[in-house]
């Protein structure tokens, strides 16, 4: 583990689409409550960013239960649409980076911050890095190795101050299984409900990503956030 000071002012930058794949590689899923505990008990943290596209085009995502959840837990959600296009082969893709909205919040609270977590292992992000180490700022990068291929580029691992196992991390940020398996039966007890009252269902495949434990609150006044 990273070493942390404890009156260092620290920041988190999670890759959402990149820190799901590793953490699906691993076999586990990640519990962002548990997450923010973790990193607000090194130091002082100051914003914790999630970076995630969306389709506009889908009536509903399976990712906004988890989104409006992390909104108003003390996260920053950065989201924008993702596109949608055909390729030479005709096939459908759609295309969501969010490299340059992560690197441009980092650069700017590279100077209210002492120590960055980047929750990424792509190795674009390398030189962004470099940048904001000479600015004075520690930079841990988590994800992994023990994935096959390793999710992590290796001229990402060297250039950062330091390297934090995901597997290793995994222990204090996991969801605990039992989680998952009652909210598989709050889905199976919804649509069975669903059923006998004969309406209408949109069905989506939500077993890529478990959203029921993410409800969004009710409509009122938003929790201040934290100032620098």
């Amino acid at each position: 583990m990273a070493f942390f000071y404890p009156a260092e002012r620290i920041g988190i930058f999670i890759d959402g689409a990149n820190l799901y794949s590793a953490a699906r590689a691993l076999g586990f899923e990640i519990d962002y409550k548990r997450l923010l505990e973790e990193f607000a008990a090194k130091g002082r943290l100051i914003r914790a960013f999630y970076y995630t596209a969306l389709m506009e085009s889908e009536e509903y995502s399976p990712l906004r239960p988890l989104i409006d959840w992390l909104d108003y837990n003390g996260y920053t959600m950065v989201t924008k649409p993702a596109k949608e296009f055909t390729d030479a082969s005709g096939r459908r893709k759609v295309k969501g980076n969010m490299d340059i909205e992560l690197a441009i919040d980092l650069m700017e609270m590279a100077a209210h911050l002492d120590h960055v977590v980047l929750f990424s292992g792509d190795g674009d992000f390398r030189r962004l890095v470099e940048a904001v180490q000479r600015k004075g700022v520690r930079v841990s990068v988590v994800s992994t190795t023990r994935s096959q291929p390793p999710m992590v580029a290796d001229e990402l691992r060297r250039q950062a101050d330091n390297f934090i196992e995901l597997q290793t991390l995994a222990p204090r940020i996991a969801r605990d299984p039992s989680t998952r398996e009652n909210a598989a039966q709050h889905r199976q007890q919804a649509q069975s409900a669903q059923q006998q009252q004969q309406s209408h269902v949109v069905e989506f495949d939500l077993d890529e990503i478990d959203t029921a434990n993410y409800t969004t609150p009710p409509p009122g006044p938003r929790p201040p956030r934290r100032g620098y």
